[in-house]
């Protein structure tokens, strides 16, 4: 399969710390990441300098945005734009999905 990879998540090396186990998979123009996060888990403010979409697959929470609050749930699909600022609280353990695009040179 010239040009095709397979993964799967138990396979990839995770990083992070007790609270968050991160896992990411590095393509060419992004990556894809899972991320399993325990209940309590605070993500503080911060900012992408690239695209970025998020995907929650289970779990709940709350994000927090410039435009207003968003309630966390499977299903909830949220796409930020460089450079927006966001954080979230998950009130039960979590695994979120992301494709982050790398910024054009």
């Amino acid at each position: 399969m010239a040009g095709t990879e397979l993964f799967h998540w138990d396979e990839v090396v995770p990083y992070g710390d007790a609270k968050a186990d991160r896992r990411l998979i590095a393509g060419q123009a992004g990556d894809f990441k899972r991320v399993q996060v325990r209940a309590g888990y605070f993500a503080a403010r911060h900012e992408h300098a690239f695209e970025q979409f998020f995907m929650v697959a289970e779990g709940e929470g709350v994000l927090w945005t410039a435009d207003g609050e968003v309630m966390l749930k499977p299903g909830v699909v949220i796409h930020f734009a460089p450079d927006v600022w966001h954080e979230a609280r998950f009130d039960a353990d979590s695994v979120i999905y992301e494709v982050n695009f790398r910024k054009a040179e």
